[in-house]
């Protein structure tokens, strides 16, 4: 199972990004996919999620700005994010392999992580 995540890089406030997770060794029919965050000195934090029948979820102030999207002929998940801020600046990373694996996990644990994307937003 690996998950390799890329598109990350620096933006304006206000711009948008789109950041890709690829899967290889399983795929998006047997598989949740989670985005989390970390910034500097922070904890991480749950970003977004979508189940392997497709149902999306979001975390706190994510919902609206962020949309998870994910194309299975590709086995590849999209986590669009428009409006950015200066505090959504943060290694993004995927991840998959919770308790269940078709379904998130609420406290965004799972075995799986992938290597993370910087995405840096400016002032």
């Amino acid at each position: 199972v690996q998950l390799q995540a890329s598109g990350g890089g620096l933006v304006q406030a206000g711009g948008s990004l789109r950041i890709s997770c690829t899967l290889s060794g399983f795929t998006l029919d047997d598989y949740a996919i989670a985005w989390a965050r970390q910034a500097p000195g922070k904890e991480r934090e749950g970003v977004s999620c979508i189940t392997s029948d497709g149902t999306t979820y979001y975390g706190n102030y994510m919902e609206g700005r962020f949309t998870i999207s994910r194309d299975k002929a590709k086995n590849t998940v999209y986590l669009q994010m428009n409006s950015l801020k200066p505090e959504d600046t943060a290694v993004y990373y995927c991840a998959t392999g919770g308790r269940f694996n078709y379904l998130c996990a609420a406290d965004y644990e799972y075995d799986y992580w992938g290597q993370g994307t910087l995405v840096t937003v400016s002032s």
